[in-house]
């Protein structure tokens, strides 16, 4: 077996560790979000900070783009002055936080994304959409980590490798924006 076969085969069997209901359940806190006008937080780092970026870019063009009912979603990994800012003169760990502690109002949704499930900053995020009121959601790796437990909802690619964590993350959120460019039948855009 090639080495690209072998990575694809070990691709499908984190695929395969992807709770869909709980994915599911992901899309009708969404929908929620959008119909009650609340705010979607994606928060993550490294590869988890690009997934974050362009699951919400997914959803803002691909899932809002000529549709009445608009999500309001904003990556916290997308403002690089505000995370080097906080980094430099506070500390890593506060980057996301503090930026919730500006937007994040209860019935918000907070999606924290990391292989791991143990960074400190998307931990923190967590706690502190959990004391807000808003619900969250920890899209993690291998057991889920310390967020797994701390989410209200956690949607785990249980698998040892974090290239393909990562990898199932971005197949997890697609399913997410996807559903509402699709299934809604939202005009198809490229």
């Amino acid at each position: 077996m090639t080495f690209a076969e072998e990575y694809k085969s070990e691709l499908i069997r984190a695929i395969d560790t992807i709770d869909t209901e709980r994915v599911g359940t992901a899309i009708e806190r969404f929908r929620e979000a959008r119909a009650n006008g609340r705010h979607i937080f994606v928060c993550g780092n490294g590869g988890s900070a690009s997934t974050a970026s362009h699951f919400a870019c997914d959803i803002v063009k691909g899932a809002s783009f000529q549709r009445e009912e608009r999500f309001k979603i904003m990556a916290l990994t997308d403002s690089l002055p505000t995370l080097t800012a906080y980094s430099n003169d506070v500390g890593y760990d506060c980057v996301f936080v503090e930026q919730l502690k500006n937007f994040a109002e209860p019935g918000d949704v907070v999606l924290a994304i990391s292989g791991s499930g143990n960074s400190p900053n998307v931990l923190r995020a967590l706690e502190y959409g959990n004391e807000r009121g808003c619900f969250t959601i920890a899209l993690s790796g291998r057991n889920g980590g310390k967020m797994g437990p701390l989410a209200k909802l956690h949607v785990c690619a249980a698998h040892p490798h974090m290239g393909r964590i990562e990898d199932a993350h971005m197949i997890a959120a697609h399913m997410i924006s996807y559903y509402f460019m699709e299934a809604e039948g939202a005009a198809a855009c490229s």
